[in-house]
């Protein structure tokens, strides 16, 4: 009798299996179909298609951007609430920091090797000089890191200052955690609890009309094309930065995970949702709700993993970043009339993924992170308004790179962690 009970349970298993599959296949199937739809309609050059798609764009970025912040907020309090100081978070923090830095030199590596082997040329006449935002400069990196502590609590939500949300996060979800266990304790942890319920379900509502989104974007992106803007010498360093991110996404990160013995297909599959909206909003904290609901739905890693790792990486995983910041950082230098010897470019590296790992995943935050990098050393930053026009497209894919970076590190933390958390406290 337990036998064929067991029998049964496991056909139901297989035939749940089988239909989360299927639909799943269906909605790759509408995002796609919405891509190829988006892009027609973008290339026919309507105007008020063009309107409506700019129009239907900004809500989404909007909605985005209005559930991401607390989401990394009530992740981050949820997760170390329940964790707090046993063993199990030192374990996941662990590994995200390991993989994180592993995956940000790999990329900074790639990217200076194609930097040495393509050799861009220098740029005859540094135009654009006017296209660059001001007062970058006057901002130090001291200045960047003191902006994470936060002197009143609602600012940093306001202004949407990622590192200085997760740093509030983490100290009221230790606080939690190490609280007294008392009754009131527990009604502001079930509190917290309802409040990310609530969160996402929100999220689920704004996945069930993604498509539409994923058509406008694609609409607004090939309507706003310009043609005769990548060039000659401008050409050769953006093929250095575009590669180096494709190759991150398509060859190095597979090979992480085949390593730890995840399969990149799956994650490939399971992450598009999230890797579509990167790809247009050009912000991974902004494309967080979307990374974690896809983690947790399609690749269905544990929640204590999820929320507490994506977060975290949102914050300081940066790979497609440290490839920008190295390629741009050297091809300035190089510009400038300054010596770029092994040493220095190892150097550099090093410095990319410092300041890649300090970066605030924002739409152009290596952008301005690299103008202020280069105006503190007093390297001439005239070139970084030619840059700049074309900086929109490399901005889509370095952030695309972020978010399967930050996939990556949590489908590999979840497997060494799958079966060693408690599952008393399992999702």
């Amino acid at each position: 009798m337990s036998t064929e009970r067991e029998h049964l349970e496991k056909i139901t298993r297989q035939s749940l299996d089988e239909t989360a599959k299927q639909k799943h296949l269906r909605k790759v199937v509408l995002w796609f179909a919405a891509m190829v739809a988006g892009a027609f309609l973008g290339y026919l050059q309507v105007p008020w298609i063009n309107e409506l798609f700019n129009f239907i764009a900004t809500v989404f970025t909007r909605l985005f951007q209005f559930v991401a912040v607390p989401v990394i907020a009530l992740a981050v309090i949820t997760t170390l609430a329940s964790l707090g100081a046993k063993r199990e978070t030192g374990q996941i923090f662990s590994r995200a920091v390991v993989y994180t830095l592993a995956t940000t030199v790999a990329a900074a590596a790639v990217a200076l090797a194609l930097f040495v082997w393509v050799a861009p040329a220098n740029i005859p006449a540094a135009g654009g000089a006017g296209q660059i935002p001001g007062n970058l400069g006057k901002l130090s990196y001291y200045d960047h890191f003191l902006s994470v502590v936060p002197n009143n609590i609602l600012q940093p939500f306001v202004s949407g200052n990622v590192l200085s949300v997760l740093f509030i996060a983490a100290a009221v979800g230790l606080g939690i955690a190490f609280m007294p266990r008392t009754e009131n304790r527990e009604i502001l942890f079930k509190a917290v609890n309802g409040m990310q319920e609530l969160l996402f379900t929100l999220i689920g509502a704004l996945l069930a009309v993604l498509p539409l989104g994923i058509m406008a974007f694609t609409g607004q992106l090939v309507s706003q094309i310009e043609a005769g803007i990548i060039v000659g010498a401008l050409g050769q360093y953006t093929a250095v930065v575009i590669g180096g991110n494709l190759l991150q996404f398509f060859v190095v990160l597979p090979l992480f995970l085949l390593v730890r013995g995840v399969s990149p297909l799956r994650v490939w599959r399971g992450m598009f949702p999230a890797l579509a909206v990167a790809l247009f909003s050009k912000s991974s904290a902004g494309t967080l709700p979307v990374t974690m609901a896809s983690a947790e739905g399609n690749l269905h890693l544990d929640r204590r993993v999820t929320r507490f790792v994506l977060p975290i990486c949102t914050t300081i995983n940066m790979n497609g970043c440290a490839a920008f910041i190295l390629v741009t950082s050297l091809f300035l230098m190089q510009n400038a009339g300054i010596a770029l010897s092994a040493g220095t470019m190892i150097v550099w590296l090093g410095v990319a993924v410092f300041a890649a790992v300090g970066n605030a995943g924002v739409p152009m935050g290596c952008y301005f992170l690299t103008l202020s990098l280069m105006a503190s050393m007093n390297v001439p930053v005239d070139l970084m308004g030619v840059i700049l026009p074309i900086y929109a497209v490399i901005d889509m894919i370095e952030t695309c790179v972020n978010v399967f970076s930050d996939s990556c590190v949590c489908a590999m933390t979840d497997h060494d962690l799958r079966g060693r958390l408690p599952e008393a406290e399992a999702a």
